[in-house]
């Protein structure tokens, strides 16, 4: 991998697989719709010389491949919002597939586990069945058959499928991701799905690292790949370690369907959260067997230090703005 695109580069996973790819020196172009953003992904990595920033809509090929010239690897970590996910998903990869197929490009997909429906094993592998019993789900797994079309022939690309993540640059399309931020903020916080019961959760920054082993790997190409988590935890414990390493002591309420549905009437993405709630409550945990025997060991921060991280970040971003917006 000589030169890489991230479209999406602002976005919780887009910012963390940029921040890899610096690291390993290698030349990167980060893609967004804000140029704003872009400057502020790009000064936060202290504006490494071989970072550049490119403007442009993803729904556009035009863009992407205007962006993309002497790349040999697009990562895709561009979303749509929650609540428009049926329709706008599909149409967002298409464009990205597109571009990738004019300028012959490899691409890493960024994904979820809700093509999986229902866990049917302990440890869910690359080849569990997909049987999605969700719109969400089965709008995904809609997603994955047009990503291996044969109509890509001039594009390689692999889907890399993360659990709910966590780390210093997720956002709300995570989970956890504004839980932890009210959490650093000294705010009160919601908590999405049932706090008792121990589920898997991946440290983006790891991620990142083993989405970059894969993509420098040919053979990987063509097939599905599990970014497992350090193990499971419960939400409880989650907020234990929050709060300690951010001193907060303000009370975390857990939402369930009834609460979803009532904050749904206000904010839509609330209400499309609810058809997932069996994740929290019959978790899926991915098996990390394939990556370990064909690419290495899995990296896995201790949560206890990765949320603590995160915290503090998270404390230290919020009182930086603060004093931008003082003067």
């Amino acid at each position: 991998m000589k030169k890489a695109i991230v479209v999406g580069a602002t976005g919780g996973t887009g910012a963390s697989v940029t921040e890899e790819l610096v690291k390993r020196g290698i030349q990167t172009v980060a893609f967004g719709r804000s140029r704003e953003k872009l400057e502020k992904l790009r000064a936060s990595l202290d504006n490494p010389e071989h970072l550049s920033i490119a403007v442009g809509d993803a729904f556009r090929p035009d863009d992407i491949v205007l962006a993309s010239v002497g790349a040999d690897v697009l990562f895709h970590c561009a979303n749509v919002p929650y609540h428009e996910m049926v329709n706008k998903l599909i149409p967002l990869g298409e464009s990205v597939m597109e571009a990738a197929q004019r300028l012959s490009l490899k691409v890493v997909v960024i994904d979820g586990i809700y093509p999986y429906g229902r866990r049917q094993m302990e440890r869910v592998t690359e080849d569990h069945p997909k049987e999605p019993h969700t719109r969400k789900g089965k709008t995904r797994l809609a997603y994955e058959k047009m990503l291996f079309d044969n109509r890509w022939n001039r594009a390689k690309v692999m889907i890399v499928r993360l659990p709910d993540y966590f780390g210093p640059t997720a956002n709300e399309a995570s989970y956890l991701g504004s839980t932890l931020e009210a959490i650093a903020a000294g705010k009160m916080a919601f908590f999405i799905g049932n706090m008792r019961v121990p589920r898997e959760f991946v440290y983006l920054p790891d991620a990142a690292f083993m989405i970059a082993e894969l993509a420098g790997r040919d053979e990987a190409y063509g097939e599905n790949w599990h970014i497992p988590g350090a193990g499971l935890i419960s939400g409880k414990e989650i907020v234990r370690i929050a709060r300690q390493a951010s001193g907060s002591t303000k009370p975390v309420i857990p939402l369930g369907r009834g609460g979803l549905s009532l904050l749904g009437m206000a904010v839509p993405v609330m209400k499309e959260v609810v058809e997932m709630l069996y994740l929290t409550e019959e978790p899926l945990v991915l098996s990390g067997d394939k990556y370990e025997r064909l690419i290495g060991p899995v990296r896995a921060t201790a949560f206890e230090e990765g949320l603590t991280v995160t915290v503090r970040a998270l404390q230290r971003k919020k009182d930086s703005l603060l004093v931008v917006n003082s003067n």
